[in-house]
This record gives structure tokens, sequence and C-alpha cells, in this order.
């Protein structure tokens, strides 16, 4: 009887342990799921019309949540991004200046959603300040020749400002986002280009040059080059006879046996005799150059062997032929 009273008793407080480790196994899972998305950023209070407004909130999660953006109240001007909570557009001058109020941006997870604080944006008017554009182009231009002509633009706003032209020569070129004017008129298109007006537009509002003409003038006409005709060769008046004392030694001092004939050396620098009469009679001691023009020659002589052998030249000499 004392064993199984004992044994009975103990058995309430196994039972009791069981239930409550399943008990602590159960509750992590409970706490963690119920974790919200967290979103966080100030948008700006204000934008002037006609100029870029953009908000996105900072969010975070717990890992592997994906977060899907709400908003409520939103600008007309303005488009939304579901996936970023981004907020963003440009208001229009002419339909959406005012304040556009209550505006709320919320996350959702799929189990919790948060709520950012609502603000709202005021549509400041677009200040009546239009581009500015300066610049003065010539009035004229010689056909054949490159015209060139680029304004100076800003927008007291900040906007981007484009160009635009009426009454373009049709021989040139414009270039709407520089304002450039740039072309080469031709022969063709010798006159008078009236009335041009280039103007800067920033998309509300506009500025203008002073109008302005541009003449095309004729090109003076260019002279042809001078016709340079060959040099003519002075016309022979004159002669030359040239005599000599026919050579009776080689150079060893031997007989010369063999003398086959003269080459006479001659023209009109004495440094460069460079035309030439052979005379192949070794008989001869007299020659006559004929067609020589009216200027000085120098002439030299030299003989040679029938092996071809040629001695060395005499001195020059000169002759003025008149």
């Amino acid at each position: 009887m004392y064993r199984f009273s004992i044994a009975r008793a103990a058995r309430p407080r196994l039972t009791a342990v069981r239930s409550l480790t399943a008990f602590a196994l159960l509750s992590s899972p409970w706490v963690i799921a119920t974790a919200a998305p967290v979103l966080s950023g100030t948008p700006a209070a204000s934008v002037v019309a006609a100029h870029y407004y953009a908000f996105q909130p900072g969010a975070s999660d717990s890992p592997g949540k994906t977060l899907t953006f709400s908003i409520t109240n939103k600008p007309s001007w303005a488009q939304f991004d579901t996936r970023t909570g981004r907020v963003y557009g440009t208001p229009l001058p002419q339909s959406n200046v005012g304040t556009f109020a209550n505006i709320m941006i919320s996350a959702s997870d799929g189990t919790a959603r948060a709520y950012l604080a609502p603000f709202s944006v005021k549509v400041l008017p677009l200040p009546a300040n239009p581009p500015r554009i300066s610049g003065s182009p010539a009035g004229a231009v010689v056909a054949g020749k490159v015209y060139s002509f680029q304004p100076g633009a800003t927008d007291p706003n900040g906007l981007t400002v484009k160009f635009g032209i009426w009454n373009k020569p049709a021989w040139a070129s414009f270039d709407g986002n520089t304002g450039r004017l740039a072309g080469t008129p031709g022969a063709a298109n010798v006159g008078s280009y009236p009335n041009i007006v280039i103007t800067a537009y920033d998309g509300y509002m506009k500025a203008s040059l002073p109008v302005f003409s541009i003449v095309v003038q004729a090109g003076v006409a260019t002279p042809p080059p001078p016709v340079t005709n060959p040099p003519v060769p002075p016309t022979s008046t004159g002669s030359a006879t040239l005599s000599w004392v026919p050579p009776t030694l080689n150079s060893d001092g031997s007989v010369l046996a063999n003398l086959a004939g003269y080459h006479i050396y001659y023209g009109t620098n004495p440094n460069s005799l460079t035309q030439i009469v052979t005379v192949a009679n070794p008989g001869l001691t007299r020659y006559v150059i004929s067609g020589l023009a009216a200027t000085s020659w120098y002439f030299s002589l030299t003989a040679y062997n029938t092996s071809g052998v040629e001695s060395g030249r005499t001195t020059v000499e000169s002759l003025a032929v008149k």
C-alpha cells in the first residue's frame, strides 16, 4: 500500500512539466509574426508650379516580407509607385496652383500596415519671369562663306529653354536645343532674307531677339592663276671654234701609239659641263661647235685610245658668244 500511493502521486508532476514545455515552444513564432512595418520621411511642403516634385518614404519590415504601398488623396498632377511608395510629378501653372491636403501614404506586408503622418503639398504660382535671350547676329555674309550665329539664353525660373525660329533662310539650318543658325549660301542665294525671329521658350513663357535680316552678297570672282609659260630656250646665235695639239705620250711617259679620238665637254656653268661632243678622228686638231646662245660658254678636252681609256681634262677655257 505504501509503494502504490507514492507512485500515483508522482504522475501529475510529469504531466505539468510536459504542458509547460509545449507552451514555451508555441509562443515564440507568435511574437515574431506580429512585428509591423515602419515608415519614415518628411515630404516637402511646397513646390513651384512647372517644377518637379518627388518624395519617397523610407520603409523597414521583418526579413523576407514584401511591402505594398498605398496612397490616399493623391494630388491629381502626381503619380504613385506602389512598389516603392514614391509620389512624384510636375504641377501645371495653369491648373494645379493651390494646396493638396491630407495626403497619406501607407505600407502593408500582408499582415500589418504602417502609416506615414498625413501631409499637404502647396503648389505655388510660377513667377512671371520669361527667359532672357541675347546676341547680335551678323547682317551679311558673302556667298560661299559660312554664316553662323548662336544666341545666349537663361531662365530666371530655372526651367529648360528651347529655341524657335521664324523666316529661316532656306540655305541655313537651325538647332532647337542651342538656337544656332548656320549655313553656307551659294551664288544662287544672293539677296536679302528679312524678318528673321529667334525665340527662347521655357514651356510657359517666351522671349525673342529683335527682328533681323541677312543679306547674302555676291562673292568677288577669284582671278584665275597666272599662266606660267615654260622657259623659252635662248635663241642660238653663235659658234665656237676649238683647236688643240694632239698628245704624243701616255701618262707614264711612253709613246702614245693607239690614239683614237677626243671628247669635247662644254656648257654654261664651268663647274658642270653637261654637254659632250665626241671627235672620233685622232688626226683632227680643230672643231667648230655651232648653235650656241649668246652667253658665256666653257670648254674642256680629253683624249682617248682604242681601248677606251680617257685622259684627264684640259684646263677649262671660256668664250663669250655674242
